[in-house]
């Protein structure tokens, strides 16, 4: 006999006001941070993976459209450098075409667990398609054929258009033939202006500081909570 769950009662909304939790960590000091952001941003990913932190490498990407109306959605960190920040998504997709039409974006790490969070700002551009092959032929078979069949941020009428799209896809490339990216699918490099390592301190006054591009060279600075 199937048992269905019963459905929860949704949360009083005057409990949320009494949400709260104090953060009794360590803090941080210009002295403690990498000479450069990317270097730092690894201490901090290796800090999360070691933690046992859920999807480590998750990030909260902001965008706006042309008329600067915002929109915001958890997408995974696949790749950084000194040049950037590296995820990848449908071009087609709503990401995809405010990036086009407004190349700026953010990006915030929640790493909740340790109190801390990460945020980059900058200029976002498509990165090379080679590089975006290489990614694609990394994935597993299955999501690459997901990037085929999902028309992303679409409206569509039912589950059913999905599976059967996936259905015909991986009859077009059975078992052990190679799936090629989809002309429209590939990746974005968020090219920092600003990079924020945030640390959670008692009686809210964390911890801030910001690398910020200055010219050719980059300052590190502490801001306020």
């Amino acid at each position: 006999m199937l048992i269905v769950p019963e459905t929860p009662s949704p949360l009083d909304p005057t409990l949320v006001a009494l949400m709260r939790n104090e953060y009794a960590t360590t803090g941080i000091a210009p002295g403690d941070l990498a000479a450069d952001w990317y270097t730092q941003l690894g201490r901090w990913l290796a800090d999360a993976t070691a933690a046992g932190l859920p999807e480590p490498n998750a990030m909260v990407l902001a965008t706006a459209d042309a008329a600067g109306r915002p929109a915001s959605r958890t997408v995974l960190l696949k790749g950084y450098d000194a040049a950037g920040l590296v995820f990848f998504t449908n071009y087609r997709s709503a990401k995809g075409t405010q990036l086009t039409a407004n190349p700026y974006a953010s990006v915030t790490f929640p790493w909740y667990g340790l109190h801390r969070q990460a945020h980059a700002a900058g200029r976002v551009a498509p990165v090379p398609a080679d590089e975006s092959d290489a990614y694609f032929a990394s994935r597993p078979r299955g999501a690459q054929l997901g990037a085929w069949s999902s028309p992303q941020s679409t409206v569509i009428t039912g589950r059913d258009v999905l599976d059967d799209s996936f259905a015909a896809y991986a009859e077009r490339w059975p078992e052990g033939t190679p799936v090629p990216r989809p002309p429209h699918w590939g990746g974005f490099r968020l090219v920092p202006e600003t990079v924020e390592f945030w640390q959670g301190r008692e009686n809210r006054v964390h911890d801030r500081l910001r690398y910020r591009r200055d010219g050719g060279s980059w300052v590190l600075e502490r801001l306020a909570p």
